[in-house]
């Protein structure tokens, strides 16, 4: 029995390696004919710029140099995104107009050969050199070939070593491809500038917040993160990201890639771009080329650390936002202005900010994050980073009246707020109620405020170990929908 399994493991391993060797002959002759093919009409290249916007979407800009046929002949466009919106190129050149583009994308791997073989004669070398040699029948589940003598062998593509095939078959390639129909009328090398839009490639951004001990002040860095599985590098690009909301029709929206688990460069220096507004969106120049690899995330710096000298801590008690029905909580949010007072006033980029604490000893700890919309200079800042441990809410209806009339309801409800404070320091809660329908406040605790048509504050000064009540009592009227 032993032996046996023994034998089995053997047979195991040896299938995986002869499957190795069969990808790697295949990679042998697909790399053979990727040398011959890239050796097209495309001899030089001048520039590539890249814009990239958030939704997963980037605009790639290339200046080449090619060689035009005279007269109308094919030119081929390759190195392209594997992800290009086809219909979204546009190509210009003072040497040659473009008559018709066709998109290919059929691209070589072992199976497509096979496939393309079927009703072909082939010839398959198996394990221990053992040579068949007959037209391919199938390619699915296994290799079905019928021999000279018209019997037919089905093989295991695990014991196959080598596959010989005679040359690339038609509408194959290896990597995708414009082929651009032309006319020029002289022909010879000429410059040509293409642009397209591709899916894959997208960036964000993440700030790194660090409180001061006191509280009071904090340091801020942004950082862009660039992700690209559009299926193309971007070597020695100018750079440029756009950040606003720009419309995308669905047809050309899809799921977000996940993030690549491949290489990640990180590169860190400051200022490194330079920010204007363009349209009603803001874009950001990165000062210098880089290149943008395939299956990359590159992280770059978007501002240096900025030190704000300006930041509140709010406390605030709202019922009717809680989350997964625990009312009790009191929320904790760090808010400061985006403006040159606290050393920022820069058109800030959506994205994750990571908050950080600084102890007495010296170390960071974390202590929340939360995501900020697009913020124009000198609007707020609203970081909020979790629930308060040592102030507790409570909120309860302590009565509801309601009276039916010919054509509303009138409801007269009276609430009870606690706000428990068990911190060693005075803190400053603000309560929130939301009220719908039309409504008259009858009785109140003093200080409240009417912030907007269905919300009422309070700002409630606690002390330690002290209990703040809030009562209040509300006419609320309905008016009933007339019956259609």
């Amino acid at each position: 029995m032993i032996m046996e399994q023994y034998e089995f493991e053997n047979e195991v391993k040896q299938s995986q390696l002869n499957t190795l060797k069969y990808d790697g002959i295949i990679m042998k002759i697909i790399n053979f004919f990727t040398i011959i093919l890239v050796t097209g009409s495309t001899i030089g290249m001048a520039e590539v710029s890249i814009t990239i916007y958030n939704n997963d979407l980037a605009l790639v800009h290339e200046s080449r140099e090619f060689n035009f046929p005279k007269g109308i002949g094919e030119v081929r466009f390759t190195d392209v995104a594997a992800r290009i919106i086809p219909t979204s190129v546009h190509f210009s050149s003072q040497n040659a107009v473009l008559l018709e583009q066709n998109y290919e994308y059929d691209l070589v791997s072992s199976q497509k050969l096979l496939e393309k073989y079927v009703d072909q004669q082939v010839e398959l070398f198996t394990d221990n050199d053992k040579l068949f040699y007959g037209k391919l029948l199938s390619a699915s589940n296994g290799i079905v070939i019928e021999e000279k003598d018209g019997s037919i062998r089905s093989l295991s593509q695990s014991k196959i070593f080598n596959i010989h095939f005679p040359n690339l078959p038609d509408g194959l390639i290896t990597q995708p491809t414009l082929v651009w129909v032309t006319q020029s009328q002289n022909g010879g090398k000429g410059v040509g500038e293409a642009s397209y839009l591709t899916r894959g490639i997208s960036w964000e951004t993440e700030y790194v917040v660090v409180l001061a001990e006191g509280e009071k002040s904090l340091d801020m860095s942004g950082w862009v993160n660039i992700t690209n599985n559009s299926g193309a590098t971007y070597n020695d690009a100018k750079i440029k990201l756009m950040a606003g909301d720009v419309n995308i029709e669905s047809k050309h929206r899809r799921d977000r890639p996940l993030r690549s688990a491949g290489n990640m460069a990180l590169v860190a220096s400051a200022p490194n771009f330079e920010e204007k507004s363009f349209y009603e969106y803001h874009l950001y120049t990165l000062k210098r080329n880089s290149t943008i690899a395939e299956n990359q995330v590159k992280q770059i710096s978007l501002f240096p650390s900025a030190e704000v000298t300006h930041v509140n801590k709010e406390y605030r008690y709202e019922w009717y936002n809680q989350r997964r029905g625990n009312g009790n909580k009191v929320f904790v949010t760090l808010v400061f202005e985006n403006d040159k007072s606290n050393n920022l006033e820069i058109p800030l980029p959506k994205g994750l900010i990571h908050v950080y604490k600084a102890d007495s000893d010296g170390s960071t700890e974390f202590i929340g994050e939360d995501k900020i919309d697009h913020t124009p200079r000198k609007e707020e800042i609203r970081v909020s980073t979790g629930n308060a441990f040592d102030i507790v809410g409570e909120r309860k209806k302590l009565d509801s009246r309601r009276e039916e009339l010919k054509n509303k309801s009138v409801t007269i409800e009276k609430y009870e707020i606690r706000i428990r404070n068990r911190k060693d320091e005075n803190i400053e809660v603000i309560v929130g109620e939301q009220i719908y329908g039309e409504w008259e406040m009858l009785d109140a605790t003093r200080g409240w405020k009417k912030k907007s048509a269905n919300l009422v504050e309070w700002t409630v000064n606690v002390k330690p170990d002290e209990d703040r009540i809030i009562t209040y009592s509300v006419q609320i009227v309905r008016k009933h929908r007339k019956n259609r």
